[in-house]
């Protein structure tokens, strides 16, 4: 008989073994997967993870690396703040969609206008759009007390219709011959969100999940507001009697997350994305769950394990053109990801033992 009993602390050896397990998990599930598929599954597990970075289109690959991390880290980072003082916030694809709705429009405003002044202005409003998104869940926990999961889950669906209205209404292209869609702001200078450095991916929105990534490591670790948020998590009565207040901490966890979400999708409709389509949004406020987890909730984890699940993104994408592998597979190889996640990290806390079963 095999029985789970509880650590007396979670073990630090299993902490640091859940994710490489996971990842290790996944690709023998995931290729077990490609297999019943009919597909080479050592060929498509290469293709994934190998070939992006050192295989004959490694020069393209490397620089798409970046630019597919960088939303996620932007918003797991936000996320993972919640994470660890148990506010749970599912809906950042709807902050993200309204982040990129709010700063896109901003950035449409003032076309044709070739000024400086513009692309700052919209930065200010997509970060503003995410959280004003989030605090529709936040304060409806704070005043009514509300499910904060439910709530924000179901906005996604409410910001994708407005997603729909506004690419076929108020900010559908007028020169766009009646196709859905705004302007594309990757073609108007003063309101594109270009490289950096040509060719290496390098942009704006990269630059902000770098400081994302430092500012949430100074605050957990070097801040009063990190020591709330983490003593919340791990303890919650401990610190009612600390004097944390559990509403702004709320307020603050999904303000902060809402904002950063915004960011993501202003930075992704001004630069890779181009402009606000009814298709614009792929996801990327659900699979920055993953990564937060995957990185422990923790700022350079998050940092590595957005950069891994960019990989399965661009690997994926060329394993479909490559290999015929459909994209329903590839979503469900990331998703297997959580899974073993999830199922390695209970060893965190329990412990296995063997033997026989008790007669009462």
């Amino acid at each position: 008989m095999i029985a789970l009993v509880r650590r007396p602390a979670p073990s630090r050896l299993w902490t640091a073994l859940t994710p490489p397990l996971a990842v290790l998990a996944t690709m023998v599930a995931g290729g077990l997967m490609f297999a019943a598929l009919g597909k080479d599954p050592v060929l498509a597990i290469r293709t994934i993870f190998w070939d992006p970075l050192f295989g004959e289109f490694a020069f393209y690959y490397r620089g798409q690396l970046l630019v597919k991390a960088a939303p996620l880290i932007l918003i797991a980072i936000g996320l993972s703040l919640g994470f660890r003082a148990g506010i749970w916030n599912i809906g950042a694809e709807g902050q993200y969609i309204l982040g990129a709705i709010t700063g896109g429009a901003v950035g449409l405003a003032f076309y044709p206008l070739d000024s400086w002044i513009v692309f700052p202005l919209m930065v200010v409003a997509g970060a503003f759009g995410g959280f004003l998104w989030a605090m529709i869940p936040a304060l409806l926990k704070v005043k009514f007390r509300t499910n904060e999961i439910l709530v924000s889950l179901l906005l996604v669906y409410v910001a994708e219709q407005l997603l729909a209205y506004m690419a076929l209404g108020p900010l559908k292209n007028p020169e766009g011959q009646g196709f859905p869609g705004s302007r594309n702001l990757s073609q108007y200078d003063a309101a594109a969100n270009n490289e950096l450095i040509a060719g290496s991916g390098m942009h704006w929105g990269v630059v902000a999940a770098f400081i994302a990534v430092i500012a949430a490591y100074v605050l957990l670790n070097r801040h009063l507001t990190g020591y709330h948020i983490r003593l919340t998590g791990q303890a919650p009565r401990a610190a009612r009697f600390a004097g944390v207040n559990p509403n702004l901490l709320t307020i603050f966890c999904l303000g902060t997350s809402g904002a950063l979400a915004g960011l993501a999708g202003l930075f992704e409709v001004a630069g890779p994305a181009g402009q606000i389509s009814i298709d614009f949004n792929v996801g990327y406020g659900f699979t920055a769950i993953i990564v937060a987890f995957l990185g422990r909730l923790h700022p350079v984890g998050i940092l590595l394990a957005g950069l891994l699940m960019a990989l399965t993104y661009i690997g994926g994408e060329a394993a479909q053109s490559q290999l015929g592998l459909p994209a329903a597979a590839i979503q469900a190889f990331q998703g297997m990801l959580l899974f073993f996640l999830l199922a390695v990290d209970m060893l965190t806390n329990y412990r296995l033992r063997f033997g026989r079963a008790q007669v009462a």
